[in-house]
């Protein structure tokens, strides 16, 4: 039987790693770690997780932040591991550093989460789209959240929110673009991680307060379930249901 292939942006540490983790362990799955870092200490103890019988780790240099990372990633995973099509990825890395109100957005500060959050999405989805039509069950899933939700937790989030408006607006038109490609958003919550302590401190609260265990437990769960009539082009919680745009 094929492995499935399964490649996960921002897998060294918080939900990208954890994804990359439960995957691993499944048997007869190719995970693909891919971060811009892959030469350091938190890539490196990825290769000490558990891998189920027949599945195998391969890391990979992709920041989200450049263009030609995912191109050249993509011929690193051709020429050097033999990778020639994609079963799943999930746009999971991003940043999320201030949280001001509108009236004192900085341009600079939306321009830079911008560039992670939303063309990195749109760069890596043109660089694997070619490896994803080799699959015989594509899904592409962008790491979401409630802030990019129109409904809008009452929260200052005048720059990391609407970045993922956007992410979220780009994913459900490639779900409506390519036939063959279920794709769909995945809300993972407010989950303690480190990214999520940090915000949790600027926003004033004590911690996040999703566990990552359970968040990942269920993306995994989702991607695993997704079909394009129950979930592509809609916007899942970790526990699963169907959350309005």
């Amino acid at each position: 039987m094929a492995p499935t292939i399964v490649l996960v942006t921002g897998a060294s540490r918080g939900l990208g790693r954890g994804l990359a983790q439960r995957f691993l362990a499944k048997p007869d799955h190719v995970v693909i770690a891919a971060n811009r870092a892959p030469s350091g200490a938190a890539t490196a103890t990825l290769q000490d997780l558990p891998q189920g019988e027949g599945s195998r780790l391969i890391t990979v240099k992709l920041g989200s932040a450049v263009q030609a990372d995912g191109i050249e990633a993509v011929k690193t995973l051709q020429q050097q591991h033999g990778i020639d099509s994609l079963d799943i990825v999930v746009a999971n890395a991003g940043i999320s550093e201030v949280y001001p109100v509108v009236a004192a957005m900085d341009a600079s500060d939306l321009q830079r989460h911008i560039t992670t959050n939303v063309l990195g999405v749109v760069w890596l989805y043109q660089a694997v789209l070619p490896l994803l039509h080799k699959s015989p069950n594509p899904r592409w899933v962008t790491m979401g959240s409630s802030a990019g939700s129109l409904e809008q937790p009452p929260i200052p989030n005048g720059v990391y929110g609407p970045t993922k408006a956007m992410a979220h607006w780009y994913t459900k038109r490639i779900n409506a673009e390519e036939p063959a490609v279920t794709a769909f958003v995945a809300d993972p919550g407010f989950p303690n991680t480190d990214m999520g302590s940090r915000a949790a401190g600027l926003l004033g609260l004590p911690r996040a307060p999703d566990e990552p265990d359970e968040s990942c437990d269920g993306i995994v769960r989702a991607i695993e379930e997704a079909t394009k009539e129950s979930h592509g082009g809609n916007f899942i919680h970790y526990r699963g249901e169907v959350l309005p745009w």
